[in-house]
Formats: structure tokens, C-alpha cells, sequence
């Protein structure tokens, strides 16, 4: 059973399936005696496979939800790389909307994408090169019951005709030998054939890193950065939706802020709030959109803080009422401290090379008290300041 494609179908037969059940959730401190009790009973090399399905299980409900991450299938690659469910949905929605009923899935991983726009009413041609990869996507449509609506290939996807496809949708590997690839040509397909691919097809979205520079977007693409509770998961090439069109889309909601074009805000003293727009805002380069939401201005013209006198409420930033503003000082910070009584301290940087946790570290070493503050480390005006305040009650944020 040397074979990972081999010892992937050995689990799914009712010996197999039996084993998945029995080590379901077994402590990573037990495996060893786990592993040596069920091999007096089953093949070593199944007791391995199905402890290593196991932890991968465990690591994928943070992405697809504790009831599909046990029943479906996964690869260490595919837990890592696949796009989290609720990403997925919101894309697959979106799909549907724009009157999508069929997606050549391209590189489609695990099937975490096609998974999604099946349940979407969405029919998907599945397509990935590595045979085992292939094997458990097809595992995880007939598990999941959309066996109808995915059909699963293992081909190259540079030789897949997609014509007669309502969409296309890219997922390009963003992995080397060497961990993250950031240029993306340097993609497995290059950004360029995925580009290529997408203007072929009536409609078309290419997932691409979060980071990408803005000057690599296709002039005929939409951009949009999605979140999902705050952390930023992707950037996201639409095709045939609006051309030059930029967008964050916030989950859950979902909330979308789409770019006017604005000019820079303006940069302005320290007002009572602090805004911090979502992740997936400031990718879009949309912290004037916010700005002009609250009526704000910029802390400093490369610093993406927004502080104005009055709150508005915007589910595009989280608002701080601030209480002090300070040069940066360690010792003045420490002292400050001890004299309210911190005992709960939340730093935040932008713009600054100190470390939150070696601050934190120096100016409370043993919490005395239990008042909160969150510091800001940025810059006003081009210089070092520390900014002292706590969220704002009622913020919508």
C-alpha cells in the first residue's frame, strides 16, 4: 500500500472507514500507543494512513467546519493551500449571481472550490494534475454527496478545453520547493496563462496571493481582497464583471467597499479617533474611501491610519477613542502604566521596527491592575509616536 492513491482507497472501504471512526480526534501524545494497539488488528500501513488522516482532519475544521472536515479527505498540501469554506461560498454566491450554471475548476486542489459551487447548484469540471490530489477530490464529491454535480479529472490543466464552460476559475499553486512564490509568474500555471485562460471564457476568476502589486493586475480584471473576521485570505481576479473595478469584500456579511478613485486623504493632527480599516481595505488601497465614510484624514501620508474628531460608525475600520498621544518613549509608556494600573495591554504597529511582544515585555513585566489599553506605534507627521486609547463602545467594526 505504498501507493497513497492506494491507501487513500483502503479508507474508504468498511475496514477502512472503521479505523477513521475509532481514531477520530486521538491526542497527538497517545498515537504511539494508539498505533500499537490497532496494529494487532488491522495493517500497519492502514493504522498509519488513518492516524495521518486524523490530524489532518483536526487541522481542516478551522477551514471547512468540524462536520465536513470529518467526513472528507485531505493531503498536507491541501489543507494548507485550499481556500477556507466561507471564502468559498461567498465566491461561489457570487458566481451564481452573475448567472454562472457551469465552472471549469482549474488546479482544484482537494475540492474545497468545487465543493462550494456545487452546493451552489453549480456543475464543475474539477481538473488537477497529481493523481493522488485528484483521488481525493473525487473522494470529497462522492462523500459529500455532489458526485453529480463535480466531475473529477486528472489532467494537465494547460490541455483542458474549456469551451462550452459558462466560467473559469484558476487556483494557480503559490508553493515551491522553497515555500511561498511571490512573483506571480513564478505560479504553477504562470499568472500570465491563467490570464490568458480567463479571457476565453465568459466569465472567469483567478485566485491570487494577497500581496500582489497592484501594477500586476490585468487591466481587464476586477481586483477584490477578501477577509473573513479580520485576517485578510486572498485576492481574487474577476473576469467579465467590470474592468479596473476595485473592491474589499469583508466576511462575514458579506460587506463590500468598492474604490471611486479618490485621491489621497489629507494628512491632519491627531484627532479623539483612531480608525483602523480592515486588512482587505488597506490591500484594496481604499483608506480614502474610509476616510471620507468618517470624515477623517491620515496620521502620516504612508501610514494606512485614519483619526478624526467624531466617531461614525463604518463596518470598514475598527475606531479607538485616543486618550494620550505620545513621542515614542519607553520609559514615559512604562511609567504611564504603572500609574493607571494596566494590567491588559494590546499593542499595535504600523509604521514601526519595535516589536509588540518585546514592548510588551518591557513596560509591563508583571501586570499590576486590570485596566485595558491598547498603544498604537506609528507615525505622526513623519515622526516616532506612541498613541494610548481603547476600542470604541458601539463601534460597528
Amino acid at each position: 500500500m505504498n501507493n497513497p492513491v492506494n491507501a487513500l482507497n483502503a479508507l474508504r472501504t468498511p475496514e477502512g472507514g472503521a479505523l477513521l471512526d475509532e481514531v477520530r480526534g486521538t491526542d497527538p501524545a497517545r498515537e504511539l500507543a494508539v498505533a500499537t494497539r490497532l496494529r494487532r488488528e488491522h495493517p500497519a500501513e492502514l493504522v498509519s494512513a488513518a492516524l495521518g488522516q486524523a490530524r489532518l482532519r483536526q487541522r481542516a475544521v478551522a477551514k471547512f467546519g468540524a462536520e465536513d472536515a470529518g467526513r472528507m479527505f485531505f493531503t498536507p498540501n491541501g489543507v494548507e493551500q485550499s481556500t477556507r469554506a466561507s471564502v468559498a461560498a461567498y465566491r461561489a454566491r457570487r458566481m451564481r449571481e452573475l448567472g454562472v450554471t457551469s465552472v471549469a475548476d482549474l488546479c482544484c486542489g482537494i475540492g474545497g472550490d468545487a465543493i462550494a459551487l456545487a452546493r451552489a447548484g453549480i456543475r464543475v469540471l474539477a481538473v488537477d494534475r497529481d493523481p493522488l490530489t485528484a483521488a481525493v477530490a473525487r473522494a470529497n464529491a462522492e462523500e459529500l454527496g455532489l458526485a453529480d454535480l463535480i466531475e473529477v479529472r486528472e489532467a494537465d490543466v494547460t490541455e483542458v478545453a474549456t469551451d462550452g464552460w459558462d466560467a473559469v476559475f484558476v487556483d494557480p499553486a503559490r508553493r515551491g520547493g522553497r515555500g511561498r512564490v511571490f512573483d506571480p509568474e513564478a505560479y504553477s500555471p504562470p499568472l500570465s496563462w491563467a490570464v490568458e485562460a480567463a479571457l476565453r471564457a465568459p466569465h472567469a476568476a483567478l485566485k491570487v496571493a494577497p500581496g500582489i502589486p497592484h501594477e500586476a493586475v490585468p487591466q481587464a480584471a476586477e481586483a477584490e481582497w477578501i477577509s473573513d473576521g479580520g485576517d485578510v485570505k486572498e485576492a481574487v481576479l474577476w473576469f467579465g464583471t467590470g474592468p479596473g473595478l476595485v473592491r474589499a469584500t469583508l466576511l462575514p456579511g458579506p460587506r463590500t467597499l468598492t474604490g471611486r478613485g479618490l485621491a489621497d486623504p489629507e494628512v491632519r493632527p491627531v484627532g479623539r479617533f483612531l480608525y483602523e480599516p480592515d486588512g482587505a481595505v488597506i490591500r484594496a488601497h481604499l483608506v480614502a474611501e474610509v476616510a471620507e465614510q468618517v470624515g477623517g484624514g491620515l496620521l502620516d501620508a504612508t501610514i494606512a491610519y485614519v483619526t478624526a474628531d467624531e466617531v461614525r460608525e463604518t463596518p470598514y475600520a475598527t475606531a479607538y477613542e485616543i486618550t494620550d498621544h505620545l513621542p515614542f518613549n519607553v520609559k514615559k509608556l512604562k511609567a504611564l502604566l504603572r500609574e493607571r494600573e494596566v494590567g491588559v495591554l494590546t499593542v499595535k504597529k504600523r509604521g514601526s521596527a519595535v516589536e509588540p511582544e518585546e514592548l510588551r515585555r518591557k513596560v509591563l513585566p508583571k501586570p499590576h491592575g486590570s485596566a485595558a489599553v491598547t498603544v498604537f506605534l506609528t507615525r505622526v507627521a513623519g515622526a516616532p509616536a506612541m498613541l494610548l486609547g481603547r476600542p470604541h463602545r458601539g463601534d460597528a467594526g
